[in-house]
């Protein structure tokens, strides 16, 4: 069955433009595209591979070598010249999200090196995708070192395995192109500014247009081939001009004025690092070459700028990600020499070149709060976040990579050796010696090689950190809403989710007030959801605190069922007030006692003022909870309070 036509996909001319020009030149860096489900992202980036040129590749490399200029240091190698080679068509490789690393990278053979004394390579992915396409599909679900070993490869060229001192290198230059949903969570700011450009998608609200893409697909389904047919004409055309923009490329020049342009415009957006106006520059050069010009234009720069600069700007994980279009323009016409080029369009020429409406704009930072839920009183805004102090769950995981609690984990520092079947990783080569030492005469041994039998091999155990499940079970009621209490709250819980976010952690929020409790954002690693709920969450009513703490309970339940390796740390935000019945106290009690010694949590004490009741704290004793007040949740405020009672102390 062949593949959806690239050419049939309805709209998105930004999608198709970054993806042709990421196959002109590969040095851009690859395409991050990102949108909501059901925008046929995944189906654009599979049909771009059959309109790539074919390559010529050595024959039996498992790496793709080109004949004209092998990789020197090729393991299959070396090869000669005029080695045999045969012409292939372009690979798409997609990397599942629980690919494992050594499937990623590829993998040694211990057992040969030790008793053969040779380097035995299995590539890997980055293997198969050289010279051609590696997609990831969900990136922002990967794990954060093997999005950092792909993006290295991409940036770099190579890639390379090194296993208990033994390493092993081959070219992998491929264009990455990774898919994601913004509502599942975000990339860390440096791993997206390692992506050349990016794209955002959304479906059309066009009823035609809809149509239209409904039509075509059950088309699709009901014909394949035949609907593939209809489109060959149009996909071979669109192929032949990448290769004819391919050969043009080295011939495309880039002068000073248009290089001014570049560092003007992102001066101007205040990015950070130089890797904005390299891209930049890369881009504009395949956009002139696309457009069949050797000298990069105004239009050229104007282009790449609506491509590559947009995930850059972002500041913290609640930025949305955009370029402003007027403030685009005044930089291009800043930049400009005082009289128009001969092949130069002149400021201000018009609208943007075809490829589609421009990104959002965006001003950054949170949008004003308003409207919310419904409540007694109206939303209150939170300041500045600050760096929290960071809470740990008790004990050791096995959990998700991340940065917060202690767990055995792929990455880490070794803490000991275990053998081959209780849970392999990384092979650990001395105490695979030390196992195989004793057998070597009943063995046979007569070589210089070591006789190493698989019950020998030991594997690594390390311990490094996980990510966890922080749950906010937040007070809504009227009395957090008095003396403008929220706004410090709002902070304070608004800082701990930027610090979920660094952590790697899921969230999820859990508000009461009123008569009862409601689960505001399912558990998800999207923090900057979160970050929203909590800036429109009202406040009003009594403090039905045992429900919350029922409601919670309930939440972390399905969790354990469904992500049963991800520890949960509960905080629970409250003055400890409890006004909801008569016997509202005791219910609370008893609900904190449900909590108690099956999760670790935190109190975080709202009460304020010079009468206090304490009971905030008191609820943190019936949880088995750490006692922490809002003002000391910042860890400037903690590492003040060490520092004073270490000067006591000295005094």
């Amino acid at each position: 069955m062949k593949p959806y036509p690239f050419t049939a996909v309805v709209g998105m001319p930004d999608l198709r433009l970054a993806l042709v020009l990421s196959s002109i030149s590969p040095a851009v860096g690859g395409v991050l595209v990102r949108g909501e489900k059901g925008t046929a992202k995944s189906t654009m980036v599979r049909a771009l591979a059959g309109l790539l040129p074919g390559v010529d590749v050595v024959d039996a490399c498992r790496f793709s070598c080109d004949p004209v200029e092998p990789d020197p240091a090729c393991p299959d190698g070396p090869h000669a010249e005029g080695s045999p080679a045969h012409r292939r068509p372009a690979r798409l490789v997609e990397l599942p999200v629980g690919a494992a690393e050594d499937r990623v990278i590829g993998s040694l053979n211990l057992e040969r090196a030790l008793a053969d004394g040779v380097t035995d390579f299995q590539p890997g992915l980055l293997a198969a995708a050289h010279r051609g396409l590696l997609y990831v599909d969900e990136v922002n679900l990967l794990h954060d070192h093997l999005v950092d070993t792909l993006l290295d490869a991409a940036a770099m060229g190579r890639a390379t395995v090194e296993r208990e001192g033994v390493s092993v290198s081959h070219a992998a230059r491929f264009v990455l192109i990774g898919t994601m949903n913004p509502e599942e969570g975000e990339l860390r700011p440096q791993l997206l500014d390692r992506f050349g450009l990016t794209v955002e998608v959304a479906s059309s609200r066009d009823p035609e247009l809809r149509v239209e893409v409904v039509r075509r697909r059950l088309a699709y389904e009901a014909d394949p081939d035949g609907f593939a047919g209809q489109y060959a004409a149009a996909d071979a055309e669109l192929a032949a001009d990448i290769e004819a923009a391919q050969r043009l490329l080295p011939s495309v020049k880039l002068p000073d004025e248009a290089l001014r342009q570049i560092a003007e415009v992102c001066a101007s957006f205040e990015v950070d690092g130089m890797r904005a106006d390299i891209v930049t520059a890369r881009t504009a050069v395949a956009h002139a070459a696309w457009a069949g010009r050797t000298e990069v234009t105004t239009d050229d720069v104007r282009v790449a700028a609506r491509l590559a600069l947009p995930h850059r700007r972002r500041r913290n994980p609640f930025d949305a990600p955009g370029i402003s279009e007027e403030q685009l323009e005044q930089a291009l016409q800043d930049a400009e020499p005082e009289g128009p080029g001969p092949d130069d369009d002149g400021p201000g020429s018009g609208a943007p070149p075809e490829g589609g409406d421009a990104p959002p704009p965006s001003q950054g930072g949170q949008e004003p709060s308003g409207g919310g839920s419904g409540g007694d009183q109206k939303p209150v805004g939170a300041g500045e976040a600050f760096r929290a102090r960071r809470f740990e769950v008790k004990g050791t995981g096995e959990g998700a990579a991340g940065r917060r609690s202690r767990a055995i984990t792929d990455n880490g520092r070794t803490i000991g050796v275990q053998p081959a079947g209780t849970k392999d990783g990384h092979p650990h080569l001395l105490a695979t010696v030390r196992a195989a030492a004793p057998h070597q005469r009943s063995r046979g041994r007569s070589g210089a090689g070591l006789v190493v039998r698989p019950q020998d091999l030991r594997f690594a155990r390390r311990e490094g950190r996980e990510g966890n499940l922080v749950l906010f079970c937040v007070d809504a009621s009227g009395s957090m809403g008095a003396r403008q209490r929220m706004h410090e709250v709002k902070t304070a819980v608004l800082s701990l989710l930027l610090d979920a976010y660094q952590r790697r952690d899921k969230v999820g929020l859990v508000t009461f007030r009123a008569s009862g409790a409601e689960l505001a954002l399912p558990p998800t690693i999207s923090v900057d959801a979160a970050a929203s709920r909590l800036d429109g969450l009202a406040t009003g009513g009594r403090t039905p605190l045992a429900e919350g703490l029922l409601e919670a309970a309930r939440v972390l339940r399905i969790e354990a069922v469904r992500d049963p390796l991800r520890r949960p740390l509960l905080v629970v935000v409250t003055d400890g007030r409890a006004t909801s019945g008569a016997d509202a106290v005791q219910r609370a009690r008893q609900a904190a006692g449900l909590l108690a010694g099956t999760v670790t949590s935190v109190v975080m004490d709202c009460e304020s003022g010079k009468m206090r009741l304490g009971l905030a704290a008191e609820l943190a004793d019936h949880l088995g909870a750490e006692h922490v007040p809002v003002a000391e949740v910042a860890a400037d405020t903690l590492a003040g309070a060490v520092r004073s009672r270490i000067s006591g102390k000295a005094a």
